[in-house]
């Protein structure tokens, strides 16, 4: 079985058709020096095999994950489950097109109980050690067994109750303890057992992950972004760094230009303490880069650098994946930013100025967007927001508020326009943002899975509106305690990130600058052939 390596020393450069974007991405930022933990990959032809159950992929999987395990634990100098050096793994999803979201990742594989008395051992930090041993438990039950979240969502809530704290961030080692050992027997309890084996909790990870390939979600959003094409997804290991380690680490998403608006300015979004699923899943409201500055002045200033230089390297708008462990920076990833048409149109502009592509270039680069049909928008009244949350993607929407993706498509279906609230940003609600005019949520990010998704479908998008309380099941919410029924109007504008009750009018503009720089490209480009 044939792996790529990355890291370490690896000059290895896979094409994305074989081992996936994203790994192909982390490979040659590996060859640039860039500071990428080490990795192996398992190919994306393996991908239709392993769904079909094939007894000789599953053996030549294991023969791969043997190999990849055997050279991460030279790069580290540590053990796979070891109970004193701990090696800890991430196992990722990659399709040769980018697919945010949609397809599984389990992360703190190989955190037996072995290990986590090794990671005690290794850091000091009792505390850290539950943590990872909690995540993994949750991460490997949820998407490897089929645990529902809201199963492992009780477990929490009574440990958090009884502390008396709202988030897992303020339980002490020993609550942290108490709440893995809490996810262990609500486990048992279904008779879905973890297994304490490092190696069978990696099999089992990489055969969900490939798995995922054929959820629901995903094949939804091939459908809807005609990528029907595509052969499958690879499997990437990588080795673990921690964001959870302390008040110096954190994780977060960074993008070199402001997908949303087409702005020069990087866009950073940042939690301390804690792991990047917690911030791509929308489940938790980030923070912005001045809070990294000030606990990680190094790392913050390192990755403004290595953002201008992906940039650089790529020849195009970044979104990046990191993590920081003590004030040390890592990068787990980088691809082309999804972006608004707005922001495509901007960056296409701003890019030929600065010489980082040519006008052929920057006309391939909009060659998907309607550029007649672009313009900006806003709302004509002028009353005041009733609500203001974070501004994920541009643009403004007035439609009829629905509280679930299938009431979305019902009120669409019926020829209305709908605004979907929702508690947080989800990428399982992918065919909901794909008929909504709007998308507003109480929780999450702009740099969340869920909200790249709406940026790339062209949908004005506010989150983190902390002011927003819904109550999906009894379809009402309250929006800064005025009360909201499904099928009520509401109007939101995406680039300020406000919320306002009732209809208003929508007025359109166009970017007639940049437009008339991209019709003097096509000019200068038609006039040698008529000479």
């Amino acid at each position: 079985m044939q792996i790529v390596r990355i890291g370490n020393g690896s000059t290895e450069q896979p094409t994305p058709e074989t081992v996936g974007a994203k790994a192909a991405n982390l490979a040659r930022m590996a060859v640039l020096g860039l500071p990428v933990p080490p990795a192996f990959v398992l190919p994306v032809g393996l991908c239709a095999a392993i769904v079909r159950g094939e007894r000789d992929a599953r053996e030549r999987m294991e023969t791969g994950l043997a190999k990849g395990i055997a050279f991460l634990e030279e790069a580290t100098g540590r053990t796979f489950g070891d109970g004193r050096r701990p090696l800890l793994v991430s196992v990722r999803s990659g399709a040769a097109r980018s697919m945010p979201g949609m397809l599984e990742t389990v992360l703190d594989v190989g955190c037996s109980h072995a290990a986590t008395q090794g990671l005690i051992r290794m850091t000091g930090h009792p505390r850290f050690a539950w943590d990872c041993r909690r995540r993994f438990l949750e991460s490997y039950g949820n998407v490897v067994l089929g645990v529902p979240d809201a199963d492992f969502a009780r477990a929490r809530r009574a440990v958090l109750t009884g502390e008396g704290v709202a988030d897992p961030q303020d339980l002490d080692g020993e609550a942290l303890e108490r709440l893995a050992e809490g996810y262990a027997a609500l486990l048992e309890d279904r008779d879905d057992l973890v297994p304490d084996q490092p190696m069978a909790q990696l099999r089992g990870a990489a055969e969900a992950v490939y798995g995922s390939w054929m959820s629901p979600r995903a094949a939804a959003y091939r459908r809807i972004e005609h990528l029907e094409h595509l052969e499958g997804t690879a499997v990437t290991v990588q080795a673990m760094v921690f964001g959870n380690r302390g008040a110096t680490s954190g994780a977060g998403v960074a993008f070199s230009r402001n997908p949303s608006t087409g702005a020069t300015a990087p866009m950073i979004d940042v939690l301390l303490a804690a792991q990047g699923e917690d911030v791509v899943s929308g489940s938790r409201t980030p923070l912005a880069e001045d809070a990294l500055a000030a606990a990680a002045p190094v790392a913050a200033a390192q990755l403004r650098e290595v953002l201008a230089r992906l940039e650089g390297a790529f020849g195009d708008v970044q979104d990046v994946e990191f993590t920081v462990e003590e004030g040390k920076l890592y990068i787990l990833q980088t691809r082309a930013a999804k972006r608004t048409p707005a922001a495509a149109l901007r960056f296409a502009v701003a890019q030929v100025e600065e010489g980082l592509i040519t006008p052929a270039e920057g006309l391939a680069r909009l060659a998907g967007v309607d550029l007649d049909a672009l313009v900006t928008t806003r709302l004509a009244e002028a009353w005041a927001p009733v609500a203001t949350g974070t501004a994920a993607s541009t643009g403004v929407a007035v439609g009829r508020v629905a509280f679930s993706s299938e009431r979305a498509q019902e009120l669409a279906a019926a020829g209305e326009p709908v605004i979907l609230v929702r508690p947080d940003t989800s990428t399982l609600d992918v065919v909901g943002f794909s008929v909504a005019a709007g998308i507003v949520t109480a929780v999450g990010g702009r740099t969340a899975h869920a909200a790249l998704v709406a940026r790339q479908m062209g949908k004005p998008c506010v989150v983190g509106c902390a002011a927003v309380h819904v109550e999906p099941s009894a379809a009402r919410a309250q929006i800064a305690g005025h009360p909201v029924a499904e099928g009520d109007w509401l109007s939101i504008d995406g680039r300020a990130g406000t919320i306002h009750l009732g209809r208003s009018r929508i007025v359109t503009e166009r970017p007639d600058a940049d437009l008339a720089r991209v019709a003097s490209w096509r000019q200068a480009a038609r006039e040698p052939a008529c000479a």
